[in-house]
């Protein structure tokens, strides 16, 4: 019977990984690049997104999207392109309601919370 070594078992879930460490690392570029240029512009999207993590509903649906949709890349993409038509929609006056800033700070949660709980399914996946 073959075992993996922990550092074998490390890189695969590196290798497979490699999408959800990245939009967590964007996330964290995003928040000290904003904090370096436009602090309070940064300060209310993070402290909204904050807010939302509160609303639980949008923490189950990430979690079940970076966990139980097989490609990964249809969730990490399809959640910037639904924030993108979102933006356009706000633009051309279809949602008052909504702000850049609010889509985005959902958009932090979601691929943050996705991302996780992605990279938590690839852990288990190679007995971690």
């Amino acid at each position: 019977m073959l075992h993996k070594t922990m550092g074998d078992q490390f890189k695969t879930i590196l290798l497979k990984a490699k999408l959800n460490f990245a939009i967590l690392a964007s996330i964290l570029v995003i928040a000290v690049l904003g904090k370096l240029t436009n602090p309070e512009l940064t300060n209310s999207i993070f402290v909204t997104a904050d807010q939302l993590v509160s609303d639980l509903y949008i923490v189950f649906i990430a979690i079940t999207l970076g966990a139980f949709v097989p490609n990964f890349k249809l969730v990490a993409f399809g959640s910037i392109a639904a924030f993108v038509v979102a933006i356009v929609l706000v633009q051309m006056g279809v949602y008052t309601y909504l702000t850049t800033e609010y889509l985005f700070a959902v958009l932090i949660v979601v691929l943050g919370f996705a991302s996780i709980a992605n990279l938590y399914k690839h852990y288990r996946e190679n007995g971690l």
